[in-house]
């Protein structure tokens, strides 16, 4: 038997025993080393948040309607940060037992690639198999870059610095974008400095950051704003820090009713153009060049490259069966919980 995650219920996670994956014609079998935990996407099926859930999603007319929710509970094997080891060679593609292999297949201690994909996805030799979890993070931060379609000399906020906010300001750093990084927890916005940000400043009610924003450049406010944290009341935030006409990408997992976006303000009056960045696929301007695949490849190179580490971010490290605790520290404020990594090297077939 294999070992899974599964979301039982509601704020109940369990390492359950899963029966073999079946492998198909020109697919490898990975032992799982470590699995990454998203903090948004897997925080909203631990909650029940999930609009999957409770609403059916219709693929044909892509709308969310009432009727049987599109699945339920239990929600096995959910999850897409994972790094493995290739179990046995396949030469037609290059691969051999024991290479090192990042990718999605979930929660699970054993999983599933086709073998060219695969052998893609190799980490190079003498990589620390942890940054390979960060594939899909950085994936989705590079894609909300190019929705943002921010250049050389521009000023870009980025509101919100966990995993994904971070990643995002050392690319847009890397572009040379000044970076103004918004977030509420001080240690987050330490990393920033360390990431590239240009100024950071403190998140909260009464912190008046977009007035902030506006004094830091003279009154034009930022060229664009990149919202990551999640919150309506950061999103409405960034519609009054960027520039009349200007762009903001709202690349977070939002959830409820948006009481806290007020659209008759800010974003009426200045003409605020909001875009939505989802890891779907890149914008439909770049889509003749990017795929969602390129997005992933190409985050990996720059970590192979050195030029950006996401080591520092992984702040627990737990073994798999501890997937409760994981998430009790994911929820608790008082943990600082940046990117929470499950260790299965111990629940490998």
């Amino acid at each position: 038997m294999e070992r899974a995650v599964c979301f039982a219920a509601p704020r109940v996670v369990t390492l359950e025993d899963s029966p073999p994956l079946a492998a198909g014609p020109g697919q490898v079998r990975l032992q799982t080393l470590y699995s990454g935990i998203s903090a948004g996407t897997e925080l909203t099926a631990y909650l029940g948040s999930n609009p999957y859930l409770t609403r059916s999603w219709d693929p044909e007319r892509r709308l969310f309607a009432e009727g049987a929710a599109t699945f339920g509970y239990p929600v096995t094997g959910w999850g897409y940060e994972e790094v493995g080891v290739v179990t046995e060679d396949s030469r037609a593609d290059g691969l051999r037992a024991g290479d090192v292999v990042w990718g999605i297949w979930g929660h699970r201690s054993d999983g599933l690639l086709p073998a060219g994909q695969a052998a893609r996805q190799v980490l190079p030799p003498g990589t620390d198999p942890l940054a390979g979890v960060f594939a899909r993070p950085g994936a989705i931060a590079l894609n909300a870059l190019l929705d943002a379609d921010a250049h050389p000399g521009e000023t870009v906020a980025v509101f919100g610095q966990g995993v994904i906010g971070l990643l995002a300001t050392r690319l847009l750093a890397l572009s040379g974008v000044r970076v103004i990084a918004v977030d509420a927890q001080p240690a987050r916005l330490a990393i920033s400095q360390s990431a590239g940000a240009w100024q950071v400043l403190a998140a909260g009610p009464d912190a008046g950051v977009a007035e902030q924003v506006k004094a830091l450049t003279g009154n034009h406010g930022a060229d664009v704003c990149v919202e990551l944290s999640g919150a309506y009341a950061a999103l409405h935030e960034a519609t009054r820090a960027v520039c009349y006409g200007g762009r903001v990408v709202a690349a977070g997992f939002y959830q409820g009713s948006g009481s806290d976006l007020r659209l008759g303000e800010e974003f009426h009056h200045n003409r605020v153009e909001i875009v939505a960045s989802q890891i779907s696929g890149p914008p439909f301007r770049h889509r003749s060049r990017w795929t969602r695949e390129r997005l992933h490849e190409e985050f990996m190179r720059l970590v192979a490259e050195g030029q950006v580490d996401p080591r520092p971010l992984v702040s627990h490290v737990l073994p798999a069966a501890a997937v409760a605790e994981a998430f009790t520290v994911i929820t608790d404020p008082a943990a600082g919980a940046l990117q929470v990594v499950l260790d299965f090297r111990s629940e490998t077939s």
